[in-house]
């Protein structure tokens, strides 16, 4: 497998110019988290793309790059991945299949229908939904998309930690990972420019337990951002990495809750479980910068039930 690199993020950014926003960094003072005080933390807010995650990024990337035949395209996702396809699809003018497990929210599934896409929703989570997926292609001669582990999709993912390095100075970059399509693109558009830091839930530790086991291996996925984090395993492009990584972090549910709380407190902004997991690192301790280190945050997504995260204050 050869690697994807910061010239094939460079490639994926001109490919989707034009589609996918360009996303803003927001300096976030460390004390309105209620952290202690030190530089600013970057944030770069993802969950403003058309489809609500950074998904739409790796999706417009694969489709502009490989031919579409005439079947289409067919992606298994927990919900964001199959939005963003279902998204770029439409918008190229493609036909789009989606394959959801029964355990992603109807805030995921619904707008993939609304988009015109054949939405089939099997049992279980992601790995159920990707043979699905995988069947139907052989079946009927369809693109398979893949969630986080093709080339296209990974240096489509890359291109968020692209224009955060491009944007400002950081010295590190806290990444959320679940297949590792988001991790595997940061560290090649970073190309030594940052250090890349995988944060990961104690329910979707698929990094952990193949560094554990010295090699992929499958893991029971459960807990709050099982929908999105939900891979049974890490994807190759992601283990082929991981000697590149600063560290590798596990966060518990709690702490990811407890990020939604503080980020939509500081800065108004509703993140869904996923895409406060790299946050969650920061405001629960397990990851301390240094007195001087410039921190971004990478915050992914934003498709959940607001009411979820914004609660009426009891005053």
């Amino acid at each position: 497998m050869e690697p994807v690199t910061a010239a094939d993020v460079d490639a994926a950014h001109a490919r989707i110019r034009g589609h996918v926003r360009r996303t803003p960094v927001l300096a976030i003072d460390p004390t309105d988290l209620g952290l202690a005080d030190g530089p600013a933390m970057q944030a770069k807010l993802d969950v403003l793309q058309p489809t609500g995650s950074f998904k739409a990024r790796g999706a417009v990337s694969l489709l502009t790059a490989w031919d579409v035949p005439d079947a289409g395209v067919v992606a298994a996702s927990g919900g964001n991945f199959g939005l963003a396809i279902a998204w770029a699809a439409r918008r190229l003018g493609h036909r789009a299949t989606i394959v959801v497990p029964a355990t992603s929210p109807a805030e995921k599934i619904d707008p993939i229908r609304a988009l015109g896409a054949e939405v089939v929703v099997v049992d279980g989570y992601y790995a159920a939904a990707a043979q699905e997926a995988r069947r139907r292609v052989a079946e009927g001669g369809a693109l398979l998309a893949h969630a986080y582990d093709q080339p296209p999709v990974v240096a489509g993912q890359g291109t968020a930690t692209r224009e955060l390095l491009e944007e400002v100075g950081v010295d590190t970059v806290l990444v959320a990972c679940g297949g590792g399509g988001l991790l595997a693109g940061a560290v090649a558009a970073a190309d030594d420019r940052a250090r890349i830091v995988a944060v990961e839930t104690t329910g979707t530790p698929t990094l952990h337990a193949a560094l554990a086991a010295g090699e992929p291996v499958d893991v029971e996925v459960s807990g709050v951002a099982a929908s999105a984090l939900g891979a049974a395993r890490i994807g190759e492009h992601a283990w082929a990495i991981r000697g590149s990584l600063a560290t590798t972090l596990l966060v518990e549910d709690a702490d990811v809750t407890d990020a939604q709380a503080r980020l939509w407190r500081a800065a108004r902004i509703v993140a869904e479980p996923a895409g406060a997991v790299a946050l969650a690192a920061l405001t629960s301790g397990c990851y301390v910068p240094a007195p001087d280190e410039r921190v971004g945050i990478l915050v992914c997504g934003a498709n959940t039930d607001p009411g979820s995260v914004v609660r009426p204050s009891t005053t």
